[in-house]
């Protein structure tokens, strides 16, 4: 593999990183796409995405260097610096997430949760099936208040007037929010992966595919963990 302009490939990201962006493309995708129809494909793709949300956030504190929580989750300060760098194009290139991306992925596996949690409470109420229907048959379930004052008031005083429809009906509301609100972040994910694409000069897309990132040890801007003999086998393949 050739580099100009004295750059070199390291690897960044690891086979379960990759692995668990793409499948759960697919399982997101999948179960957004037949939420409307609540068939077994749309239960068993949620359960697909709380699996992967466990295998990430496990490989969040034990996986390798760029995977790890404690590699992309920044104080306040150091994002809206971040933010602001952007802004007046000086930001750095972190060759992991930078803070920006890092709070996104926070607000996807957030997002991911109480989309999977109310989804399996519903199933729960409604079907007496899942792994949450003994608790929600034990006793009420509690969730934030997540929709508009008038849509409660309709679900109070409308066809759902009785005390178990209108749980079912909150529960409703609040897993389509968030179901919803993941496709708002995913749309920002996007954009932000063309936009900072284009402004860093890098592919984020086919570094997401095999792993590797180029960097220039010492070009100004490459944040601090770009030494290449930080990364073991740069140029392996996997």
């Amino acid at each position: 593999m050739s580099h100009t302009n004295n750059t070199q490939s390291i690897k960044v990201w690891d086979i379960g990183v990759r692995s668990f962006h793409w499948v759960l493309v697919f399982f997101f995708v999948l179960s957004y796409a037949t939420g409307e129809e609540e068939s077994w494909v749309h239960v068993w793709s949620g359960y697909a995405i709380v699996a992967l949300l466990l295998i990430r956030i496990v490989w969040g504190f034990i996986g390798t260097r760029h995977a790890r929580f404690s590699d992309f989750v920044y104080g306040p300060g150091e994002v809206k610096a971040y933010a602001k760098g952007l802004m007046t194009g000086r930001a750095k290139r972190y060759i992991g997430h930078n803070p920006l991306g890092g709070l996104m992925v926070l607000a996807l596996i957030f997002s991911l949760g109480m989309t999977t949690f109310t989804g399996m409470a519903l199933y729960g109420v409604e079907e007496g099936k899942g792994p949450l229907a003994g608790v929600v048959a034990s006793q009420d379930v509690q969730l934030p208040q997540l929709i508009s004052t008038a849509q409660a008031d309709d679900d109070e005083h409308g066809a759902y007037g009785e005390h178990g429809d209108g749980e079912n009906e909150v529960l409703e509301e609040t897993h389509e929010f968030f179901a919803n609100f993941t496709v708002l972040l995913i749309l920002l994910h996007i954009a932000g992966v063309i936009f900072e694409s284009l402004f860093h000069r890098e592919n984020l897309v086919k570094a997401m595919v095999d792993g590797h990132k180029d960097v220039a040890p010492d070009r100004e801007g490459d944040v601090d963990h770009v030494r290449v003999d930080d990364h073991e086998h740069p140029h392996r393949p996997v």
